[in-house]
Parts: C-alpha cells; sequence; structure tokens
C-alpha cells in the first residue's frame, strides 16, 4: 500500500505495475484541486463530477497505454486533461451560429463577448486561437482583409485605403475568405460555440 509520502512519479510506476491502490492514492491527494478547478469553469456540480470522471478515464487510458511521459509534472498533466473536457464539454453543447455572408461576420460577436464568466473566456481563447490556424491557411490577399476586419475592426472604405483597391475588391476579398473558412471548417468538422 502507498503512503502519503510516496512521490507521484513512484505512484504511477506502481499504478503501471498493477498496483491499483497507487491510483486511488494519486486521485485521492489531488482531487480538491482537480475538482475545484473543473467546478470553477463550470457550474453544474453533476456536470463537473462527469468530466472528473472523464479526466480520470482519460488518465489511466494513457498510464495504461504505456505512453505517459514521466517528468515529475502528474498534476499539471491532469489539469490540461481537465481543462480541454471542460472546452469539449462546451462545444457540445453549444452550438455557433450559421455564417452569413454579409459585411458582417458572425464570429465577430463571439470574439468580442465581454462576458466575464470563466467559461465564456476559455471558450473565447479556444475560438481565437482555432480561428487564427484557419485563417493563416487563407491566401494572402484574403488573409489581410479578415484581420483587418476582425482584429482593426476598420469599415471596408478604410481597408481600401489602406490595401490600394476598391471597395468592391476588399468585400469580394472578404467574401472568399468567409466562404474559404466555411469549407476549413466544413471539412474538417469543426464547430465554432457561442
Amino acid at each position: 500500500m502507498a503512503s502519503v509520502q510516496t512521490s507521484d512519479s513512484l505512484l504511477i510506476k506502481s499504478y503501471v505495475a498493477g498496483d491499483e491502490s497507487a491510483l486511488a492514492t494519486l486521485i485521492e491527494r489531488h482531487q480538491t484541486k482537480i475538482f475545484g478547478f473543473i467546478c470553477s469553469k463550470v457550474s453544474d456540480r453533476d456536470i463537473a463530477d462527469d468530466i472528473f470522471q472523464d479526466t480520470f478515464i482519460k488518465v489511466i487510458k494513457k498510464l495504461k497505454s504505456d505512453s505517459y511521459n514521466e517528468e515529475g509534472k502528474f498534476l499539471p498533466w491532469v489539469m490540461r486533461i481537465a481543462h480541454n473536457l471542460v472546452v469539449d464539454h462546451f462545444r457540445r453543447n453549444k452550438k455557433m451560429p450559421m455564417f452569413r455572408e454579409t459585411e458582417q461576420f458572425s464570429i465577430f460577436d463571439i470574439m468580442t463577448d465581454n462576458s466575464p464568466h470563466i467559461e465564456s473566456q476559455i471558450i473565447t481563447d479556444q475560438i481565437e486561437k482555432d480561428l487564427g490556424k484557419l485563417i493563416d491557411e487563407l491566401p494572402a490577399d484574403q488573409k489581410q482583409v479578415l484581420q483587418m476586419r476582425i482584429y482593426q475592426d476598420l469599415s471596408f472604405k478604410e481597408i481600401s485605403e489602406q490595401t490600394g483597391v476598391s471597395i468592391n475588391t476588399a468585400l469580394g476579398r472578404m467574401r472568399y475568405a468567409l466562404l474559404n473558412l466555411r469549407k476549413v471548417i466544413d471539412k474538417n468538422k469543426i464547430v465554432l460555440i457561442n
């Protein structure tokens, strides 16, 4: 039986070697911090319980598959799994409205959401990261217009003046950028939530 003083890495080795009680000790040692973290993001206690259990199911699978790389960072690793599952939960339960191919692009509303909730911030951060990756795949001229529109909040008149193209060209590039983004999103079955 592993004692409370045993390091995480020794408990992990014991568990991988077949000592089930070592995992129980690890869970007991860290559950307050991990569950507290999940509860701070998800207000529903039942959902938090589910995410906590799913976190340790993933931990067990990873440890059993012998693909866990022990670097003395067990807790941060588990917290990262919990964080990803929280993000997945919000993605599954909140769908993004359909794109409207007009001057207004629905993702603007999401990115300028000033909600104080931590869960909204997690979602917004993840969307911005995902969106950034998608935008990077666009042709340079489309990428430029989209970034000026989203991040600098410029009008199409300002964009046309700064890029030296007509307003119609700027609008056309924006339209193609949105069409291309939609294709990438559909192809990769990406869900952006609102």
